[in-house]
């Protein structure tokens, strides 16, 4: 379960190839290269339990780093590539870290940062950097035999911030100290996600988000060639499928809607039969979608709920949504709990908040309030995202939406996902989001922001034809009222959309978005 072991008995295997521009990294070069940056951490000073901070795009020296922290024990930070010089400076100060890796690429942001932080040292990959030290170099300097105190590290991630400011979960180091330990993730892949050692993994989303990071480490430690994407595109996707003969993905929905709103002949030229399982995950997916997406691949497509916060999981497949239409399964780790405001559960059908039991909560690093936040008022072991929904009677969980983002109008809960479904699926929209505007009369009303597909207009017109197609399939209740255009929603590369942003252009200085 470590890819020290494939370079001794595969040692020219791709550990993983560059989509763009092809560069493969060999499980031989994959050790080699860690070993020497993990020396190269010692040299700075860097010890079991410390922390540094990776700024990139996707490249061929990511993983080279992350598991070079991994073997060196230490918590390894993925800042996303999309933020600004404020919002790095806040992560690495509150995570503590003492290195900051920043690809080239990046430079406009990452050079400002050391006259904002005073860290042990700056490293650069991919070009150089003012002020940072090309890691390449120092890389080159080091042996290429394992540390003397080899011991397992960990990602230290931060929420995505989707409602509002960014969150640090900082695990505790493994138990176990063998780098080669297995993990829940390992374990779950291993029965669930049908993996073989001659498997050949797609990642098409940027490394720093959790789920490609994790799901591409874990594929690794099962000797699996990944197959990076520097930038997701729907049509090179599924050309990579077919020249890599791809066994395993893992998506998010919006990639579904790209790739099926592609013109039919270019969608059907390519050869997806190899796909053996195609994960999706990080947002609710809408029915129409997902019906298409299973009728094209086949019963390959699998779905889980969790977050980054490690505290729970579920799982669904092909043959189990087809019977349960909207769900995203049933609990593989943690036991399910629907409670209402008052942290009673409610009824089977009963939509609340949801909690997995059973499972260390999540602890969020300087911030003691938000972690008791997500603590059940009665039960230490039992917490939550922060997400709302409901259980069928055999088990199977149908989210509702983010707590945060449930409308309130006239007294009436009102779930904006349901309506995003919808509109979704409608020819003109590229992507939508439903949210609730102030209204002087029921508090609150449901607005939609909608950004058209390329070459539509956002005229009046189709404004009253997208109100009329959502009223045609949905309760008017819970249906915009009205549609403002967008050219571009602000949604992350992961498929998280920062709904916060778009609502409070409505919503301005309120100190109160519930009325």
């Amino acid at each position: 379960m470590h890819p020290m072991h494939f370079a001794k008995t595969h040692p020219d295997k791709p550990a993983y190839i560059m989509a763009g521009s092809g560069e493969t990294v060999t499980f031989a070069e994959l050790n080699a290269r860690s070993n020497q940056i993990a020396h190269a951490f010692r040299t700075l000073g860097l010890q079991a339990g410390d922390t540094l901070a990776i700024f990139a795009e996707n490249s061929a020296r990511y993983f080279e780093i992350c598991w070079a922290a991994q073997r060196a024990g230490l918590y390894f930070v993925c800042i996303s590539s999309r933020l600004t010089t404020p919002e790095v400076e806040y992560i690495i100060k509150d995570s503590g870290a003492r290195l900051l890796i920043a690809s080239a690429g990046l430079k406009a942001v990452a050079e400002e940062v050391p006259s904002v932080t005073e860290l042990d040292a700056y490293w650069s990959i991919d070009g150089r950097i003012e002020g940072f030290e090309p890691l390449e170099g120092v890389r080159a300097a080091m042996p290429e035999t394992p540390i003397a105190d080899e011991r397992a590290g960990t990602d230290m991630l931060y929420s995505s911030g989707t409602t509002g400011r960014p969150k640090g979960i900082r695990p505790p180091l493994p138990e176990d100290p063998s780098i080669d330990a297995s993990s829940t993730l390992n374990q779950l892949a291993g029965a669930l996600f049908k993996v073989s050692p001659d498997g050949i993994y797609l990642s098409p989303a940027p490394l720093y988000h959790a789920a490609p990071l994790r799901w591409c480490m874990s594929m690794t430690k099962f000797g699996n060639t990944l197959i990076i994407m520097e930038k997701f595109d729907p049509e090179q996707f599924l050309a990579l499928i077919e020249k890599y003969k791809v066994t395993h993905t893992q998506l998010v929905p919006t990639m579904f809607v790209k790739m099926l709103k592609l013109p039919e002949d270019v969608r059907l030229k390519y050869d997806v039969s190899s796909l053996v399982s195609a994960i999706h995950a990080a947002a609710p997916c809408p029915i129409p979608v997902k019906e298409q997406m299973i009728e094209w691949w086949g019963p390959v497509i699998e779905e889980y709920y969790a977050g980054s916060e490690g505290n729970g999981m579920t799982w669904i497949n092909s043959e189990q949504w087809l019977t349960h239409k909207g769900s995203v399964g049933l609990p593989i780790f943690g036991e399910l709990h629907i409670c209402d405001e008052s942290g009673k559960e409610v009824p089977v059908g009963e939509a609340g908040q949801i909690y997995f039991g059973g499972t260390n909560p999540p602890k969020y690093h300087n911030d003691p309030e938000k972690t008791k936040g997500a603590l059940h008022p009665d039960h230490d072991d039992w917490s939550s995202l922060g997400d709302v929904g409901k259980v069928d009677e055999e088990g199977y969980l149908y989210l509702t939406d983010r707590k945060a983002f449930m409308i309130i109008s006239g007294g009436v809960n009102i779930y904006p996902q349901e309506a995003e479904n919808i509109l979704i699926t409608h020819p003109a929209v590229a992507d939508v989001a439903v949210i609730g505007v102030p209204n002087e009369e029921f508090g609150e009303e449901v607005k939609a922001v909608v950004q058209p597909m390329d070459g539509v207009e956002g005229t009046d017109e189709l404004a009253e034809d997208l109100l009329a197609y959502c009223q045609e399939r949905l309760a008017k209740i819970k249906c915009p009222r009205s549609v403002d255009f967008d050219p571009a929603l602000p949604r992350h590369p992961t498929g998280k959309l920062y709904k916060r942003l778009v609502r409070d252009r409505y919503w301005g200085n309120k100190d109160s978005r519930i009325v």
